[in-house]
């Protein structure tokens, strides 16, 4: 059994971290690893430059399927994608094979592997991982098994990442007071979960400018939902000025590390309201996805918060079309959420299940360090000794759970307290005069993780500066969260004149304060120390210049430089120096001036003293003191007594003294009774002042926005008034343009008009003569016609007379006619070998023929269409030329007769031979005659068969058909040579 638990192994990839990452704050990142069909995903982690995956994935299996995946070549397949938590789209970055061969039980070092396929082409991403076979101590001999033991890390986190972080629901537990996340036999630790509501500033900014601030019996609370459970904190009546004890509510969880961080990536925002009845005035949302983003063990080592100022925007900001706020102005609330294991938390906790709110809020005084780094102070009571037990026992408990609350940053560590210590004093009994005693004095309790910091800024000199005037310079700036919000200024004045540098004097300052490294970066990255450049003038009110802007984020991109401190330990400095612009503080915000300047940050490393006590010189002496006047009882001599020393005397000088000690006293509590009215109403006059003074800030603000955008559209109306001009003058240039342009093309068109008239009159007189000349010449053709007819006529007589002759003498008949066949017999034998020859010489011609016909016939469909344009063109030219062609009609007609004339002489002449020839084949022999046309129809049928041979040759080529010119002359052809051979029949 034993050696059969050995076979049993874990493939464990370890994902550790990336690099070369582009940052995406919207999206998140998750790894899935697949082997053999089963597949594992690491916890979703933000998308930044270097990732941090810390996660490790596991497979089991026993040596023998091991050896099997390795003869395989089993890949292991890790793909990236990126995750949208608000649509959850999932995008696939790249992968990484692993080779199953090359894992090894010998634990290697860890390797970077880069994104093959990577979707993000400008960066070369990388994952650090690592494999190791291990073997699984899971597997037990039979009979054994551990009880409660906690299952193995890796196989846990294996087991668990399958679980969707959306379908987690918490589940409260009500009998041990806990709300369970995950599955209860894998989760099996217990953390603790506090938020606490610190401090809000300018909440004013919430409500409209249209809406009166409220007055009177207004009450505001912030609330939020904390796993499912409704909180709210203690009502407060003033937004300028808001008064609420900072309440924190807690809640047992009983998860995994992993199971909670996955929850918090699902659950990502806690939204927290600002409510007035049940009415929203403004939200933030805090981001949890960032408690646990580095794993189990910054948790096992100290508690995780995220902590901070963060913003309230009012609903439907976009609909109402506000504004957007400046940074020192917008309503901002402090909120403190921490995380722990419960081993760590020794605070006493307010359980969810129950009310959240304390039923007697205790009074603690917020004393804000800036606008957005807020501290808590602890105010002292005095506790009457006649208090009831439950109730001082109930103060003690709140004042440690407010003490071990995780304050904001940048608390300074000597900074004096606002408000001073609430004195009580106790009259004497007997009269006598009595002061009060501070119970407690005032502490600031620091966080354990805050260091002690010491930041100096040096204003070195000015430069460059481009006013018309000479000015008498000081500098003036103040940054509330070194925990001063006092401006601080150069002294004296400077006088600085232009093409000058001057050096200021008195313009080192050093601030000495604790905060959170984390806090430090945040606030040093978010707001820049604005540096106020100011003209004092004797005899007018001071003006303000310019204001420079000094990114303080600069000196923590610095060099980094050790020294020791006063007491030995190890210490870090960083120093920078820069110029920057002095822009101007009316106007376009052109360049005034330069500004010279150096800040150094020396870090002393964790403050040691985690509560600071503060003494306050200003405590006052209690009310309670009375005068009081000795008693003595006099002694008269017993011989004499004086007026003054008789009882009665005494009696009316005490009640006189008892007279006027009274109307002191009445007097004084007049006074007093008059100071506490004039404070009263000096307090409601502050606040007053302050609320006009909010409201004019707030007015000024949506003045200044609408301002610009008033200037932006007389901008661009302007803009849009001059491309308007320019348009026109371009319409009117193209206007002109074409005008000149179309009165060109008119004169064009009547001088071509003109030539045109021009050349058809000339064309007219050519045809009329040509005309005229063809009527002389068919006068002298018809002459010439004549006189060959009377000729005809003549040779006819003589030819009949002749043929007379002949016809008497039949030897020479014969003779004449043996000869002529004989001569025909050569001719026609000739003829045939010639033909016989040509007939081979024309086959191979002809087909020559027919491919450069087809050729030219493609060439000419090319043309055609050259022709038919050059035609178009043309066809205007003939239509002028119609009226002229008419009349060279008339004189085609006249030549087409004389063709006519010409024709018919030449028929006849023909007929007179063929009848010739006629007359001598009669007169020939029977056998001759039957020879030659026997010959003559053979030689019809070869002229026939060469006919149709050809035109089915054009036929066949495909480049011919019946309705082509030379097919049609074929066929015509054909129709003759069978008419004439069936005549010869």
């Amino acid at each position: 059994m034993v050696s059969r638990a050995a076979d049993r192994l874990l493939i464990v990839v370890s994902i550790l971290e990336g690099r070369y990452f582009p940052k995406r704050p919207k999206h998140v990142l998750v790894v899935e690893a697949k082997f053999d069909g089963e597949q594992l995903a690491t916890d979703p982690v933000e998308h930044t430059d270097q990732p941090e995956f810390a996660t490790e994935l596991a497979w089991e299996l026993d040596r023998k399927a091991l050896h099997q995946h390795r003869l395989q070549r089993t890949p292991i397949k890790l793909q990236c994608f990126a995750l949208d938590p608000v649509s959850s789209a999932k995008e696939n970055i790249g992968y990484i094979v692993l080779d199953l061969r090359a894992v090894q039980e010998k634990k290697q070092a860890p390797k970077w592997y880069p994104l093959l396929s990577n979707k993000y082409t400008k960066f070369k991403s990388e994952i650090q991982v690592g494999v190791v076979l291990e073997t699984d101590s899971k597997a037990l001999v039979d009979g054994f098994k551990a009880k409660e033991a906690p299952p193995r890390e890796g196989k846990a986190s294996a087991l668990l990442s399958g679980l969707d972080p959306k379908s987690i629901v918490p589940v409260l537990n009500e009998e041990e007071g806990y709300h369970q996340i995950g599955p209860a036999e894998y989760c099996r630790d217990y953390f603790v979960l506090s938020v606490t509501i610190a401090f809000a500033t300018q909440l004013e900014q919430l409500v409209p400018s249209t809406m009166k601030l409220p007055e009177r019996q207004a009450e505001f609370f912030f609330y939020y939902s904390l796993l499912g459970n409704d909180v709210t904190n203690e009502p407060f009546t003033d937004l300028i000025n808001p008064n609420f004890e900072p309440e924190r509510a807690s809640v047992r969880i009983r998860s995994t590390a992993n199971i909670l961080q996955g929850y918090f990536c699902a659950q990502s925002k806690l939204q927290i309201h600002l409510c007035c009845g049940d009415q929203s005035l403004g939200s933030t949302e805090i981001p949890l996805s960032g408690l646990l983003k580095k794993g189990n063990v910054e948790i096992d080592q100290h508690p995780v918060a995220i902590e901070g100022a963060f913003i309230l925007v009012p609903p439907n900001r976009a609909k109402q079309k506000l504004p957007q706020l400046p940074l020192d102005m917008a309503p901002t609330v402090g909120v403190s959420v921490v995380l722990q294991r419960e081993s760590l938390s020794i605070q006493p906790l307010i359980p969810l299940n129950a009310p959240t709110e304390p039923k007697q809020p205790q009074e603690k005084v917020l004393s804000p360090v800036s606008g957005k780094t807020e501290g808590f102070q602890q105010r002292s009571q005095n506790v009457p000794s006649q208090a009831d037990h439950s109730s001082s026992t109930e103060d003690e408990a709140t004042e440690s759970e407010v003490e071990s609350l995780k304050f904001e940053k940048g608390m300074r560590l000597k900074k004096k307290a606002d408000n001073g210590p609430v004195a009580a004093s106790q009259p004497n009994p007997a009269g006598a005069s009595s002061s009060s005693e501070p119970v407690s004095a005032q502490k600031i309790v620091i966080p354990a993780a805050s260091h002690h910091f010491c930041f100096s800024i040096d204003l070195r000199s000015i430069r460059g500066l481009e006013v018309g005037f000479p000015i008498n310079c000081i500098l003036r700036y103040s940054y509330p969260f070194f925990g001063s919000a006092a401006p601080i200024m150069t002294s004296p004045p400077v006088e600085v004149r232009k093409n000058m540098e001057v050096f200021l004097p008195q313009s080192y300052c050093a601030f000495d304060f604790a905060t959170i490294p984390h806090q430090l970066q945040d606030t040093f990255f978010r707001l820049p120390l604005l540096v106020e450049l100011w003209h004092k003038d004797k005899t007018a009110k001071d003006l303000l210049l310019g204001v420079a802007r000094l990114q303080l984020s600069n000196v923590l991109a610095s060099e980094k430089t050790r020294f020791l401190g006063g007491n030995g330990e190890q210490c870090w400095r960083q120093t920078c120096s820069e110029t920057v612009s002095v822009t101007a503080a009316q106007g376009s915000g052109n360049r005034i001036a330069e500004l010279s300047y150096a800040i150094t940050l020396e870090d002393y490393g964790l403050v040691k003293m985690q509560e600071v006590l503060v003494s306050d010189s200003s405590q006052c002496v209690g009310a309670g003191q009375q005068r009081h006047v000795p008693h003595t009882q006099p002694r008269a001599p017993e011989n004499y007594s004086e007026p003054r020393e008789t009882l009665e005397y005494k009696a009316a000088l005490e009640l006189e003294m008892w007279k006027e000690m009274q109307e002191d006293i009445f007097e004084n509590q007049l006074k007093k009774k008059e100071m506490a009215h004039m404070q009263a109403l000096a307090e409601e006059w502050k606040k007053r002042d302050r609320e006009r003074e909010a409201l004019v800030k707030k007015k000024v603000a949506e003045y200044t926005v609408l301002e610009e955008q008033l200037q932006k559209t007389l901008r661009d109306l302007d803009k849009r008034e001059r491309q308007l001009f320019s348009a026109d003058s371009e319409l009117q240039r193209l206007k002109k343009e074409l005008q000149a342009e179309h009165e060109q093309n008119l004169q064009e068109l009547q001088d071509s008009v003109r030539r045109a008239r021009e050349e058809c009159a000339h064309q007219v007189e050519l045809e009329r003569s040509k005309i005229k000349q063809l009527e002389e010449d068919k006068l002298r053709l018809q002459q010439q016609l004549y006189e060959a007819e009377n000729k005809y006529k003549t040779l006819e007589k003589e030819f009949q007379q002749y043929k007379e002759q002949q016809s008497s003498k039949p030897e020479i008949q014969l003779q004449s006619e043996i000869h002529l066949l004989t001569l025909e017999k050569v001719e026609l034998e000739r003829k045939l070998e010639s033909a016989t020859k040509s007939k081979l010489h024309y086959k191979q011609q002809w087909t020559r023929a027919l491919k450069e016909l087809a050729r030219l016939k493609q060439r000419e469909q090319e043309n055609a269409m050259a022709h038919l344009k050059k035609q178009q063109q043309e066809l205007e030219h003939m239509r002028l030329r119609y009226l002229a062609a008419e009349e060279k009609e008339l004189g085609k007609t006249d030549r087409q007769e004389l063709e006519d004339i010409r024709n018919e002489l030449n028929r006849l002449k023909q007929q007179e031979e063929r009848k010739q020839l006629q007359d001598v084949r009669d007169n020939s022999a029977g056998r001759v005659d039957s020879f030659n046309s026997r010959k003559l129809n053979e030689n019809m049928d070869d002229y026939l068969s060469r006919l149709i041979e050809e035109r089915d040759t054009l036929l066949r080529t495909g480049v011919y058909n019946h309705e082509d010119h030379i097919v049609s002359e074929l066929d015509r052809q054909i129709r003759e040579a069978i008419a004439k051979r069936s005549i010869t029949k």
